[in-house]
């Protein structure tokens, strides 16, 4: 019954690959640089990395925002927030899983009388806010130097290209690592508070309760990507803003470091340390911060570069989101409690982020849990080295088969 729970909270992370992956590699595949395989699997590999082992920092805000204390409360508002950014990514719109994440929190607060913490939510607001301005000014900044760079250094145009491609992947792989460690709250942070598993202890290192929930999400997540996000990938990559390969990669890098930044709690405590307001640890919307970055280059090259009727199709999905899932969870939540009679979780006594102690029944049925994770890590070890080296071969024989090739041309040229 308990992983029926996750249920949606997978659905949720197959949401997230489907919609999110495109702000890592969007512009990327847009611009004909990199294939869509190779980097929706750069992204699953990088992704899951990030979200298990830098995930936590951005998962205690939303634990301030609202505690769900009861496993059906968590399973019902990742199912609303699910519902609304699959029917959002059926449209192809780039929407923001934080937005709907929080809009169903807040319809769980208003569900159970619970108030929402305006300080928390404030922080939030202010990040989707900062976020794409942030992104468009780092995204300025670094075409300028890159402009600069490739002016005064005197390479030809294919090896400058070939550069670029190999830059792509790198921070490509740097972006979805700090997309898994920023958003993967989004995904698995409702079901901390009412979900508590076993240490599982793998040997050469160990996972707690909260890294085992995002590496299922992660996992999750993965699969979308893999599966469906190419859809967003081309509104992304193509129609905002034409984009060329090195703005591609500059809109990839500025919206990487942005990620990194809100999800970084060393260089929060780096500041602190040197009297500066520590950076504060929110989920930021990557489909806000990629769009402010594409405006950037888009701003930088000229307004007439910018489809504002797409534009305006995104802006009118960021704001239907939350409105849409906290009404979806709300509904969601009375049916769940009144006809199906699932608890679905109550007002919490004491401060905001607090929540109940859970009975010792359900941890016990938990335990399972951290074994079924044990046995699939295990399996997924085997299969994922199993692939990786298939992987390599084929790129191999592909590349020897293209420079025999390659051979044969030139060979045949100076016989003629």
């Amino acid at each position: 019954m308990i992983l029926f729970f996750l249920t949606s909270g997978l659905f949720l992370g197959w949401s997230l690959g489907a919609n999110d992956a495109s702000h890592i590699f969007g512009s990327a595949v847009g611009s004909k640089m990199i294939s869509f395989r190779k980097a929706a699997i750069v992204a699953s590999v990088f992704f899951i990395l990030g979200a298990v082992i830098q995930g936590s920092g951005t998962s205690n805000t939303l634990a301030k925002l609202g505690a769900v204390n009861a496993i059906g409360g968590s399973f019902t508002v990742a199912f609303a927030a699910a519902v609304t950014i699959y029917m959002m990514t059926k449209f192809a719109l780039p929407i923001s899983t934080t937005q709907a994440i929080v809009g169903a929190i807040i319809g769980w607060n208003i569900f159970t009388g619970n108030n929402t913490d305006s300080f928390t939510l404030s922080k939030i607001v202010a990040a989707w806010i900062a976020g794409p301005v942030i992104g468009a000014v780092f995204a300025i900044i670094l075409f300028i130097l890159l402009k600069k760079i490739k002016k005064s250094v005197s390479i030809h145009l294919i090896r400058f290209e070939s550069y670029i491609k190999t830059g792509l992947i790198v921070v490509g792989a740097f972006g979805a690592y700090s997309l898994g460690a920023n958003n993967i709250a989004n995904v698995m942070g409702v079901f901390i508070p009412a979900f508590h598993l076993q240490d599982l202890n793998l040997g050469f290192f160990t996972l707690n309760s909260n890294q085992q929930l995002f590496l299922l999400g992660s996992l999750a997540v993965a699969t979308g990507i893999i599966t469906y996000s190419w859809k967003v990938m081309e509104t992304i990559g193509s129609n905002i803003v034409e984009l060329s390969s090195e703005a591609a990669l500059i809109v990839v890098l500025a919206q990487s470091l942005v990620l990194f930044i809100f999800s970084s709690t060393g260089l929060s405590e780096f500041f602190v340390s040197t009297g500066l307001p520590p950076i504060p640890m929110v989920p930021v919307s990557s489909s806000q911060v990629i769009v402010g970055c594409i405006l950037g280059i888009g701003l930088y090259k000229g307004a007439r570069n910018i489809n504002f009727k797409v534009l305006r199709d995104i802006g009118l999905a960021w704001v239907a989101s939350p409105v849409a899932s906290g009404f979806l969870a709300f509904f969601l939540l009375f049916f769940m409690k009144n006809i199906f009679n699932i608890n679905v979780g109550s007002k919490v006594a004491g401060s905001i982020g607090t929540s109940q102690q859970i009975p010792d029944s359900i941890m016990y049925d938990q335990t399972g849990v951290s074994g079924i994770i044990k046995y699939l890590l295990l399996g997924l070890l085997v299969f994922g080295t199993i692939g990786i080296l298939f992987y390599i071969l084929l790129e191999n024989k592909k590349r020897k088969e293209m420079q025999r090739s390659e051979d044969k041309f030139w060979k045949n040229m100076k016989q003629k």
